[in-house]
């Protein structure tokens, strides 16, 4: 019989607030992609923690290549031949891109070498980066292209990869899996968790489902369909989301030929932006990562002010150089694509980072009223069935999934006239996505303006009244949900808009080099 190439029996692990895994066991084979599929909040991510040697197990065992192991941090994992891409990326913001990776490298390599390694490993698996550049100017879905190049510049024999689709396009996504495939056919194991259900069947050949941390069944994902993957994981299928018509009504949001220089040299020069969007639409920016997203979403924001006054108007009031608070004054409401640090405190408790976006707990004397942010939390968490120790709970102890819940609920709740939001379901489980698509169709129901900016083309057609597209700082005209196409946007993500429409194979080629 063929060694297991991993082995995990009895895994069990506990926090004060919650048994994260309980008796899990669990085999990966040599060149065996597996899936470890599970809601927000399973245990799925202590698990490869624990397999990384970031977490250590209370009970259990860990056989590696059919030899008992036990990895005390993740340099001995990497001596092993495991790697990890980790849902939260674990970069260094004020290094470079080279620097990062050369820190988890052998030490005989230079620098020179090492940056060789990745413009070489980057063009062979066309995930594009310049290792030049610092970690803090990068995108979510750049700073995920770092961290897989990071882990398959290490050679692994086991290879873990914690949501890494959450920021790729479709076309990325395509070359990703050909690599993921290659890798598989050479003999390396592949443990793969991903909320996308169809990814899951496309690439795995067996599967483990987790719910509450215990296994609750093996299969062949293969051999399964969406629907029945749902059940086993969630008990049910997720409900269906219902996208009625649309009743627009007075223009909320006007942006007008906004031009904004880049503010550092590896960032986007918005070029030209217009865009409008009205109450009770939503109106969703499809584009590769990278391509003014982040400087489009700081100037509406109001993290970036230098605008002039009416490229951005709000209720028809000039907007452009009005910080965060006063546009929140006005009704607006945002959520972030980067949920620790910018979406919520890390080390603050849930209760705490409502204060974030919202003044009513204060009193007119300017004390917290420690109750009322309690009890607002404690609705938040109920309401989007947030796996949380409480409303005092820290930010960084939450899974992804789970925070991103919570934060998208907090603007929610807070009852806005404008919601932009980044990113919305960024790796949550399919129950929760739908739940968080169908609040957002709720808010535009009862007249909200919304706009989303996703990477998620499944996503943006199943809740968009209207689509853009950003490439290159330049913004596509809008085009109805009803009337666009997946071949039409894959094009309009290389900027081709102003041109004759290409063949699919051919749009499908040049976006996924954007």
């Amino acid at each position: 019989m063929t060694i297991p190439r991993l082995q995990l029996t009895n895994i069990t692990k506990r926090y004060p607030a919650v048994v994260a895994n309980s008796g899990v066991s669990l085999t990966v084979q040599p060149g065996e992609a597996h899936a470890v599929l599970g809601e927000n909040g399973a245990g799925k991510s202590t698990l490869m923690k624990i397999i990384y040697g970031s977490v250590k197990p209370d009970e259990g065992t860990v056989m590696f290549n059919g030899e008992p192991v036990h990895i005390r941090n993740p340099q001995e994992a990497r001596a092993l031949g495991i790697s990890m891409v980790f849902q939260h990326f674990s970069l260094f913001d004020t290094l470079t891109v080279a620097e990062n990776v050369w820190l988890g490298l052998d030490k005989h390599l230079r620098l020179a070498e090492v940056t060789q390694r990745i413009t070489a490993k980057a063009g062979e698996y066309g995930l594009d980066i310049d290792p030049s550049r610092p970690v803090h100017t990068l995108s979510v879905g750049e700073m995920q292209r770092v961290e897989i190049i990071r882990a398959l510049l290490t050679d692994p024999k086991l290879l873990i990869l914690d949501e890494p689709t959450s920021v790729l396009t479709p076309q990325a996504v395509e070359k990703l899996f050909v690599v993921l495939k290659k890798l598989v056919s050479e003999g390396c194991s592949i443990l793969y968790i991903s909320h996308k259900l169809h990814e899951i069947r496309e690439l795995c050949s067996a599967c483990t489902v987790l719910r509450g941390g215990k296994v609750t069944g093996v299969c062949d994902p293969r051999q399964e369909t969406n629907a029945s993957l749902s059940r086993m994981m969630i008990g049910a299928e997720p409900p269906a989301l219902q996208h009625r018509e649309s009743k627009t009504g007075a223009t909320v949001l006007e942006v007008q030929d906004l031009h904004l220089a880049r503010e550092d040299q590896f960032g986007i020069d918005l070029d030209g932006v217009s865009l409008t969007v009205r109450a009770g639409e939503v109106v969703g920016i499809a584009g590769v990562s990278g391509n003014g997203q982040k400087e489009l979403m700081y100037a509406l924001s109001g993290e970036d002010c230098r605008a002039e006054a009416k490229m951005i108007r709000i209720f028809g009031r000039d907007a452009a150089r009005l910080r965060p608070r006063q546009r929140r004054s006005l009704g607006v409401h945002f959520v972030p694509e980067e949920r620790l640090g910018r979406g919520a405190v890390p080390t603050l408790g849930l209760a705490h980072n409502l204060l974030l976006t919202r003044d009513d707990a204060l009193g007119k004397t300017g004390w917290i009223n420690v109750k009322s942010l309690a009890t607002q939390a404690l609705s938040i968490i109920d309401r989007y069935k947030v796996k949380a120790g409480g409303p005092q709970a820290a930010a960084k102890s939450l899974s992804g999934g789970n925070l991103q819940k919570f934060i998208v609920g907090r603007e929610i709740d807070a009852g806005p006239k404008l919601l932009i939001v980044s990113q919305p379901t960024w790796g949550v489980d399919v129950g929760a996505s739908a739940q968080i698509r169908g609040a957002i169709l709720a808010l535009r129901d009862a007249g909200c303006a919304v706009l989303v900016v996703s990477e998620e083309l499944d996503e943006l057609f199943e809740i968009s009244d209207r689509l853009h597209v950003i490439a290159k700082g330049r913004l596509s005209p809008s085009v109805d949900r009803a009337r666009a196409t997946v071949a039409q946007i894959g094009e309009w993500m290389s900027g081709l808009w102003d041109q004759p429409a290409a063949t699919h194979g051919n749009a499908v080629k040049e976006a996924s080099h954007v």
